[in-house]
């Protein structure tokens, strides 16, 4: 979180409402690494809410460079039926590959290895911090959550790289 993040490609990318996100992120991140840290109170059970405003920006981030790529249509990126999970997924039966981004993304990102990191952020950050599974009982603690939103600016950054965005 040391990096000026207004000097990176992804936040001139993003509008307003994303930039708030992932400065609440930031924000949020940093006052509870000097609550812990430097004040040494005691750490939270999990710190998900840390991760959750920017896993939210990442989402809208994918969105717009899904429509700015023309793999969604305008009526898809305001829609409030389109998912980012089902259109991401590597693994998506055949039968519900009508409008799969993931594979369309692999002609512009040079091959599956960048989608893939772009699912797999998607997925921990948002899945890791937003569902309960009973049977993983995982929380999230300070260090990740920082590091969590840590790889979500960097897979940004490499998106609008990789994908030739800019």
């Amino acid at each position: 979180m040391d990096k000026d993040y207004r000097q990176t490609n992804w936040w001139n990318y993003v509008d307003d409402s994303l930039r708030d996100l992932m400065k609440e992120s930031f924000d949020l991140v940093g006052q509870e690494t000097a609550r812990v840290e430097e004040q040494g109170q005691i750490p939270y059970h999990d710190y998900a809410y840390l991760v959750f405003p920017a896993a939210k920006a990442y989402e809208g981030f994918l969105k717009k460079v899904f429509l700015e790529l023309k793999l969604l249509t305008v009526q898809q990126y305001y829609s409030d039926h389109f998912r980012i999970g089902r259109a991401l997924s590597p693994t998506l039966p055949k039968m519900y590959r009508s409008g799969w981004v993931f594979g369309k993304l692999n002609n512009y990102c040079g091959g599956e290895k960048l989608p893939l990191s772009m699912w797999n952020v998607w997925k921990e950050a948002r899945n890791r911090t937003f569902h309960f599974f009973p049977q993983h009982r995982e929380c999230v603690t300070l260090e990740q959550a920082k590091q969590l939103v840590i790889r979500i600016t960097e897979m940004m950054e490499e998106v609008l790289t990789g994908c030739r965005v800019i």
